[in-house]
Formats: C-alpha cells, structure tokens, sequence
C-alpha cells in the first residue's frame, strides 16, 4: 500500500469535555497519537483539513503521513472516529503510529462484482459480511477485496474460505457465509371471493329474539 494522505496536527494542551467543545468551536478537531513504542499524545487538526482527509480516502486502510508540530511525518492510520450521534460533526479521531516490519490487524472492505446468475432467474442476493478482518504488514494492506458472484445460482453462497487472500491472514472463520443467493419468495394469493366464502362458512348465525318474547322468558327463573 502506497501513502495516500498527509495531515498537519498540533500538540494539544488543554483536556476535558469543555475543552474539546471549544476546541471544536473554534474549528479544530480533538485527537490522540498513540502506539507501540510512543506514549499517548493528545494532538488537534484543522477540521476542514481533516474532513476533506477522509473525504477522500478509505479510513480503514490508508497510510497517513502525520506531521505533528512541523516535525519529520510520522507514519499512522486512523484507527477511530467520534462522530455526534445527530449530526454529520466529527468529536474525536485517533491516530495510530505504525513502525517497519510491525503486522497491522486492519478491516478490508468486500466488493461484490457482477451480477449473479441465480438474481437474473429471479432470486434474492443476500449480503451479511462488508469487510474482513486480516493481519499484515502496513505495505501489504489492500485497499479491498474484489469477489466476483457472477456465477452464483440460487442456493449458491460465497464463504469467507473462497476468498483469495493472497499471503494475508484472514483472522475469521472461514466457513462463515459472505453473501448468497436466496430462492425468491413464493406468497400464496388468495381471491378476494374465496376470503369471502371461508367467512361465510366460519360465521355462525346472528340470532336476535325480541325481549318478552316466549323463548326468551320461558328460560328465564324468577
């Protein structure tokens, strides 16, 4: 995987929830520098800059230079997003230093090609699994998996075991099912006379008997 992405970001000083909320007011964005062999740092971007960052990359997967303070890049992924639960406005990223020779634990995005056989003769595709889990090195990390379902029939499915891979990991069970094509659902129709008929022959009879009347009466013990 080649560097796709740079960001500057800044030391940050001040810490809380009151502070982030003026931070973000004034247009920076909260952060955290962490990894292996660093101790955590708390840092802030540009909030334009970093929006129009992941605007234009695949956040899972693509290596950030990072300059922090003017200094020489250092190498990160984005590992996580804070996001404000109502609205589109980013809270918090962290950023993750990566070193040379060190295995990455990533989610590559899946991307169904094709059209299978068994949709065009009438049945459902069914996708469960987006991504996948793998460990590799920072260099070998794929921007997706490409699976091609055009050969699917209905009953068909694609296991995480079908998957090429290549030399990476898949760190999840292999039998699980990615997608499949599901037999199209078969809905019994019923005429709106027959409906009408089962209820005549279901109902019972109405029977209403004028009070004072003898069949009424003589039932009845004073």
């Amino acid at each position: 995987m080649r560097t796709q992405a740079t960001l500057k970001v800044e030391t940050r000083n001040t810490r809380g929830k009151g502070a982030a909320r003026r931070l973000r007011g004034a247009g920076s964005l909260p952060g955290s520098l962490y990894g292996r062999e660093i101790e955590p740092i708390s840092v802030q971007a540009d909030i334009r800059e970093f929006t129009a960052l992941v605007s234009a990359i695949s956040v899972e997967n693509t290596i950030v230079e990072l300059s922090l303070d003017g200094d020489a890049p250092r190498r990160v992924l984005i590992r996580e997003i804070q996001r404000h639960p109502v609205r589109p406005d980013f809270l918090h990223v962290d950023f993750y230093e990566i070193r040379a020779g060190e295995k990455l634990k990533v989610n590559v995005p899946l991307h169904l090609i094709g059209i299978p056989i068994g949709v065009r003769n009438g049945g459902t595709l069914q996708q469960v699994r987006h991504e996948l889990e793998v460990e590799c090195l920072p260099s070998e990390i794929p921007p997706s998996f490409e699976i091609d379902i055009s050969g699917l029939e209905i009953g068909d499915s694609f296991h995480i075991s079908d998957v090429d891979a290549g030399a990476l990991e898949i760190l999840e069970d292999g039998g699980r099912t990615i997608c499949a094509v599901a037999a199209p659902r078969v809905v019994e129709t019923v005429e709106a006379e027959d409906l009408e008929d089962e209820a005549d022959e279901d109902a019972e009879p109405e029977v209403i008997t004028a009070r004072g009347d003898d069949d009424t009466d003589g039932g009845r013990e004073d």
